[in-house]
């Protein structure tokens, strides 16, 4: 699947939003990918999740795990087109934890998908849940990476990367202007950062 199906798909589907927002990484940005409009047709979602899976496949997992909330339908259907068990991680105190006698074997190879990142900072909070229970996490993929190229330590793989601007709060022109700050998404279940 090209750059643009992927960006044309989101864009049908009314996930890519424009105004002024808080990202789950703390950071500012007038874009803001809300991958639930696109994931809410199984059709798309599963057109989606096949290419993830393409990207992963050479890696040989053997679960996939995605973080709460929004990676749950990924990890799902991921998992499903594999061929390999599904499961995620949700913060339990702060801290992402694997729990609801999900189970990760000593040695098991696993994949962790995201929805969109900016820091892959639930995917790293997602691997030291995994490496705690003895997992080898053997790379990651999401739909959209807007990280700039942000290292992991281990593989990782977008079906589109995109350049959108992110700013410190302190030095957001949008906040400047005054312009009404939204908070889409989970990360106010979460309390985490993306």
């Amino acid at each position: 699947m090209q750059r643009e199906e992927v960006l044309k798909l989101l864009e049908e589907s009314g996930a890519i939003l424009r105004g002024h927002f808080r990202l789950h990484s703390g950071l500012h940005s007038d874009v803001y990918v809300q991958s639930a409009l696109v994931l809410e047709h199984p059709e798309r979602a599963e057109v989606l999740c096949g290419e993830l899976a393409s990207l992963a496949r050479g890696w040989k997992p053997e679960v996939v795990v995605g973080p709460a909330v929004g990676a749950i339908v990924l990890a799902y259907e991921v998992a499903k087109q594999l061929g390999v068990r599904g499961i995620y991680a949700e913060r339990v105190d702060g801290k992402m934890t694997i729990r609801r006698g999900f189970r990760v074997a000593e040695g098991e190879r696993v994949l962790i998908v995201e929805d969109t990142v900016t820091k892959w900072g639930s995917v790293k909070e997602v691997a030291a849940a995994v490496e705690e229970l003895g997992g080898k996490v053997v790379g990651a993929v999401c739909l959209v990476d807007r990280s700039g190229g942000a290292g992991l330590g281990f593989p990782s793989k977008a079906l589109v990367s995109v350049d959108m601007a992110t700013y410190a709060p302190e030095e957001c022109p949008m906040c400047g202007r005054g312009e009404s700050l939204e908070t889409p998404g989970s990360s106010y279940l979460r309390g985490g950062k993306k």
